[in-house]
């Protein structure tokens, strides 16, 4: 059981954004820049490209109101979306407020936020989402 699936079943607490009945949205709490969400499907694939096409297609229809909501709530030109999927074996996808190419690069250092943070952050997002 990945760590995706423990937080997708209330073992692990997280900074919830959205959930329905197929994918669950979530802050990452080792984030590269403050907006720094995940969205997973809440069945365990490893691959995102190894979901079937209607998940594949609904993760983005998903994905879609939070990524307007990041442009809303942060400072940037655009939500941007990267599918690494190397740290964690459970298909998901990062979307990230970003003013350039670079604010996607994973090679970064990651942020280290307080409980607080992470709760304003979600807040700030959760409040856009309307």
């Amino acid at each position: 059981m990945t760590i995706f699936s423990k937080i997708i079943a209330g073992e692990i607490p997280c900074h919830k954004i959205a959930e329905n009945d197929r994918f669950l949205a979530f802050l990452d709490v080792f984030p590269l820049i403050e907006g720094h969400v995940l969205v997973v499907p809440k069945i365990e694939i490893d691959k995102i490209f190894d979901l079937s096409d209607d998940y594949l297609q609904d993760i983005m229809l998903f994905a879609k109101p939070i990524a307007k909501a990041i442009e809303s709530a942060f400072d940037c030109k655009r939500c941007g979306i990267s599918v690494v999927g190397l740290e964690v074996p459970h298909a998901h996808m990062h979307l990230l407020p970003i003013n350039s190419a670079d604010d996607l690069n994973f090679t970064k250092p990651k942020l280290q936020l307080s409980k607080e943070q992470l709760m304003l952050i979600q807040q700030k997002i959760i409040n856009k989402l309307g």
